[in-house]
């Protein structure tokens, strides 16, 4: 048994490379590159900077921030419905427009659709209906634009409550004194507020803009979005 080993291990052993040539093959030569174009940290950040970067996705954007979508019958609509809590709170206008003539003079066109505003008790109650059941819910006659705007202006209305009842409840009897030039500002500033909602809201519209006014637009969002997903 020992001689048959040492048989084996004294014969001349057959190269490896026959049986396994892959073992003993030298790895192929890998290709380097010079150290110059080797991206270092800055040039990798470099690279980075050159992708373009990724497009914001317009789903989620509303139409009427298009002035070129918004069509000129939704525009006029749009500013129409800003004429409704104007005409519904001009009387708290009554100081300023006495001290001033100019503006009296300015909202003289208005003076016609003011005089049909108050022809009837019935006619602001019935117009807050129209605006808020035949325009905002109607989805499939007005588009957002218009449902938007149109809620603004009905939400614009129903705060008008508050400068009401304290007309109501703490109007001076007297026409002078401290109590009577806080009444007076205060109504002057109700009527400031909603001239500028007026002009900046109907002018918007007109421009097939989306506009916002302060307090009401959030609240006129959550209720278009609530109609939407309810339908």
């Amino acid at each position: 048994m020992a001689s048959a080993v040492s048989v084996v291990l004294l014969a001349s052993p057959r190269p490896l490379h026959r049986w396994a040539p892959g073992l003993l093959a030298h790895p192929a030569p890998r290709a380097r590159l010079p150290l110059l174009l080797v991206p270092g940290p800055r040039e990798t950040s470099r690279v980075r900077l050159i992708a373009a970067p990724p497009r914001a996705s317009n789903q989620n954007n509303n139409d009427d921030d298009n002035s070129d979508a918004v069509e000129a019958p939704d525009r006029l609509v749009a500013a129409v419905a800003y004429l409704y809590p104007f005409l519904d709170g001009v009387h708290h206008g009554r100081f300023l427009l006495a001290q001033f003539p100019l503006f009296s003079t300015l909202l003289s066109p208005l003076a016609p659709a003011a005089r049909l505003f108050r022809s009837s008790p019935l006619t602001p109650f019935l117009l807050f209906l129209t605006l808020y059941f035949a325009v905002v819910r109607n989805q499939q006659s007005f588009s957002r634009f218009v449902r938007f705007n149109a809620m603004q202006a009905v939400a614009l209305d129903v705060l008008l409550i508050f400068p009401d009842l304290l007309a109501q409840s703490f109007a001076p009897s007297t026409g002078g004194g401290i109590g009577f030039e806080l009444f007076q500002s205060l109504e002057s500033t109700v009527f400031l507020f909603l001239l500028v909602c007026l002009v900046y809201g109907g002018g918007a519209c007109l421009l097939g803009k989306t506009p916002r006014l302060p307090i009401v637009a959030d609240a006129a969002e959550r209720q278009i979005t609530k109609f939407t997903s309810s339908v």
